[in-house]
């Protein structure tokens, strides 16, 4: 490719090496047809500025909800990344552009008979199975997860070594649903990252972050989360962590153990995970409703 690439043949090229999941498509697809529209498909790559970036941005979609915003953001986040790994790009366009703030969500727990219809569905791939149902198991911190390596693992015991907040070694346990679907998952690989990318990455990752024996890349956040997105309607991974505590707690589960499975050091930080959920709240007043007992 020449170093004075237009618009439309970077936005190509893009689709074409990325390979793409028919859903990251249909996200993608949108945000960098309107850069095309609105500045030109021979624009050089090298005269898309931030504020022609920030133009499309704002006239398109200033007005839309703060996750549609963010959305549009990472799809150019993904494409600027690979320009400048092509050598396309001057300064980054995206340098004056800031995600928003997105209103906390109180209704975070995730019931959990949509989880293990979640985790059930054929259309979810079993890298993605694993992973969630760890995340949920475990309570454990989405990039304490995916930092794990095969050699952390005791599969035995259903447990694991992870680094958790402050660099400290801390022990994860998880159930039986982790422990059926993570051998399967492994597929015999002994050493390297547990979860790791489905097809080969385009640029050469780190030792650290590289199978020795596939040479697949460590599966990163941003891939995870928008996976997790895609699936769930909008929920977070760490919705997972907010469910497995919350569920817990409605199960009568005393606050030192809740401290224990969540790790955390100040017991006051766990009273908003520990709230219960809407599904308590409708069985706690189902259950003292003495209009309907004395019907009876």
């Amino acid at each position: 490719m020449v170093a004075d690439i237009g618009l439309r043949a970077a936005v190509e090229a893009f689709f074409v090496d990325r390979d793409l999941a028919l859903n990251s498509e249909r996200t993608y697809r949108p945000v960098l047809d309107a850069l095309v529209a609105d500045h030109g498909p021979d624009l050089p790559m090298r005269s898309l500025s931030a504020s022609k970036v920030r133009r499309t941005l704002t006239n398109r979609w200033d007005t839309s909800a703060p996750s549609t915003w963010n959305s549009r953001i990472t799809a150019l986040q993904s494409f600027i990344g690979y320009c400048d790994r092509n050598d396309w790009i001057g300064r980054d366009p995206l340098r004056e552009v800031e995600r928003k703030r997105e209103p906390r969500d109180e209704t975070k727990a995730i019931a959990y008979d949509d989880l293990d219809n979640l985790w059930s569905r054929p259309d979810v791939a079993l890298r993605e199975k694993t992973l969630w149902r760890m995340l949920y198991e475990t309570a454990a911190r989405t990039n304490e997860i995916l930092a794990l390596n095969i050699e952390d693992l005791d599969l035995a015991r259903k447990r694991a070594v992870v680094i958790g907040k402050g660099g400290h070694r801390e022990v994860i346990v998880w159930a039986s649903g982790t422990a059926r679907l993570l051998p399967r998952y492994l597929n015999g690989r002994r050493r390297g990252p547990v979860f790791v990318t489905s097809r080969q990455p385009n640029v050469v990752p780190a030792d650290r972050d590289r199978c020795p024996d596939t040479g697949l890349g460590r599966l990163s956040y941003q891939m995870a989360w928008k996976l997790f997105s895609q699936h769930s309607n909008g929920a977070t991974l760490h919705q997972l962590r907010h469910s497995a505590l919350t569920h817990l707690g409605e199960d009568g589960v005393s606050a030192v153990l809740l401290q224990a499975k969540s790790r955390h050091q100040d017991p006051r930080t766990l009273a908003r995970y520990s709230k219960p959920g809407v599904e308590a709240v409708a069985a706690l007043t189902a259950e003292h409703d003495r209009g309907r007992r004395h019907r009876r």
